[in-house]
């Protein structure tokens, strides 16, 4: 295992943080836009946080990007950062 940090880890917690910009401006609570999303409450909050697991970069699905995107009345362009360049495709 390499000693150099996951930069899939930064991309995450970039994405939580335009998730959480996003929020601020339509002036929802997490809860309310987890329930418009279809999703639990939790599942939202550790997004935003950009972890799935502790110590797990946040790795969800285009679908739930789709719907956080749409009840955040976003583009879906506006949401996801740039990519860690450089790296090999996640598997």
């Amino acid at each position: 295992m390499s000693d150099q940090p996951d930069p899939w880890t930064d991309f995450a917690r970039e994405l939580g943080a335009r998730m959480l910009r996003a929020r601020a401006e339509k002036r929802m609570s997490q809860e309310q836009v987890a329930h418009a999303a279809g999703l639990a409450t939790f599942t939202y909050r550790k997004l935003e946080k950009g972890e799935s697991n502790p110590g797990t970069a946040a790795n969800p699905r285009l679908r739930t990007l789709v719907a956080l995107a749409d009840v955040l009345g976003v583009p879906l362009s506006d949401l996801i950062p740039n990519p860690p360049r450089g790296l090999p495709p996640v598997r």
